[in-house]
């Protein structure tokens, strides 16, 4: 009896023990982190839904400045991600952007790992 007792006493204390914290899924760390950033993400994600959007139309769905918008773009291009046209349109410069093949794929990449993120998440 006394035996019984200490292993109930034993699964007693096991049970308010904390669960250990559970681990993010092995590649949680692996996200694309030039398209992570939340502007950049905003950028090629408005890029993917339209054919092309001017630096100034992004600037205003975006709701960011000028600066800003430059350097994520530029890192943007600078990965391939997406094109930058510069021309003139009634003596005024016009840049217009675009997803590349490369970015469409890089995000869709990165979709599809947030999404497996998110159902290992809901599964625990």
């Amino acid at each position: 009896m006394a035996k019984s007792n200490a292993a109930r006493l034993e699964r007693d204390e096991k049970s308010k023990r904390p669960a250990p914290p559970a681990r993010p899924p092995e590649n949680a760390t692996n996200l694309d982190r030039l398209i992570h950033e939340r502007t950049r993400l905003a950028i090629i994600s408005a890029l993917a839904v339209n054919d092309s959007l001017t630096f100034n139309e992004l600037k205003a769905l975006l709701g960011v400045t000028d600066g800003n918008l430059s350097v994520h773009a530029r890192k943007l291009e600078d990965a391939g991600y997406i094109s930058c046209a510069k021309s003139f349109a009634n003596r005024l410069p016009k840049t217009e952007y675009r997803v590349t093949p490369n970015g469409r794929r890089a995000l869709e990449k990165y979709l599809d790992h947030m999404e497996a993120l998110i159902r290992a998440t809901r599964e625990r």
